[in-house]
């Protein structure tokens, strides 16, 4: 009752693990059965929310999704039926709901090491950009902008060259940098994860660091978030991330002189002390950020 794609080494893998599994409940059955009914207009968007809720528990759910006929497709096409909603901004809780759940099942087929590089070389993130790239501030669309994040910030969890080049071939830098410039702070936060994890893989450093323009966009930006912190309420969290992103670029001889003259005073004067007073790891790399920016290399001309 599920036809498969052609035969591969991956599917070979998940039919050896299905046969082998003990699943008292029926868990894979259901799964087989939702994964079915997504062909299906009118169960599709009970199958979604089902599927979507068990993600986190079925190990599997990702490669029978990549696998099972169909699957990707549908899912490409609830994301690409809401286009015409997004601008003018027309779109509603329940379609952002709707399509917030098929993002949350793409996440899953990037998280997953035997889906992550087909996910990939499919190109299925460019699909999100539009929604990335989206600027209203109601729920309906500060959620899919979330989720979508989400999906990103699955690919840059894992260290992959693979997975940088492609966000930067395919210009997501600009993209967060506008989500960490206006988002919520939850999307900021990851935003600006996606950022630092671009800036910690070599070639995302370089990429960043190689023109003045692009260096001075994103610690502009950064520069802009510290000083909202400053003046509303902190976030730990995406401190961190921020910091974090600071002392990577300090690896680079020309940004970490520029750095010396633009990085904010809040991070100097201490203004941060109490809400890191019980972060050992960002305590010590704000630390060695404000010793490693006093030396003097070549500068941007």
């Amino acid at each position: 009752w599920l036809k498969l794609r052609q035969p591969t080494l991956g599917l070979a893998r998940l039919a050896s693990r299905m046969s082998e599994r003990q699943d008292p409940r029926g868990e894979e059955h259901t799964i087989f059965q939702l994964i079915t009914k997504l062909n299906d207009e009118d169960s599709r968007e009970h199958a979604l929310t089902e599927l979507s809720k068990r993600r986190e528990t079925f190990p599997d759910l990702a490669p029978i999704a990549w696998y099972s006929f169909g699957t990707i497709a549908v899912l490409l096409q609830e994301i690409i039926s809401i286009y015409p909603q997004l601008s003018p901004p027309t779109l509603q809780t329940g379609a952002s709901n709707r399509v917030c759940n098929s993002l949350a099942l793409l996440q899953c087929v990037a998280s997953h090491q035997e889906t992550r590089t087909s996910f990939l070389q499919a190109q299925i993130p460019l699909f999100l950009y539009p929604f990335l790239n989206t600027v209203s501030k109601s729920k309906p669309f500060e959620y899919l902008r979330l989720t979508s994040l989400g999906v990103i910030g699955a690919l840059v969890k894992v260290d992959d060259t693979d997975v940088i080049n492609f966000l930067l071939q395919t210009e997501i830098i600009p993209l967060c940098l506008r989500i960490m410039e206006t988002g919520s702070d939850l999307s900021k936060t990851v935003a600006t994860f996606i950022v630092q994890k671009i800036l910690l893989d070599e070639t995302g450093l370089n990429y960043i660091c190689t023109t003045a323009e692009r260096f001075y966009a994103v610690s502009t930006v950064l520069s802009t978030m510290v000083q909202h912190m400053v003046d509303s309420q902190h976030s730990q969290r995406l401190l961190k991330h921020i910091v974090r992103c600071y002392l990577r670029l300090t690896d680079n001889s020309r940004a970490k002189e520029a750095l010396r003259q633009c990085l904010p005073e809040a991070l100097r004067d201490r203004t941060f002390d109490n809400v890191l007073k019980d972060d050992v790891h960002t305590k010590r790399w704000l630390t060695n950020l404000l010793l490693t920016v006093d030396n003097r290399p070549e500068q941007y001309g």
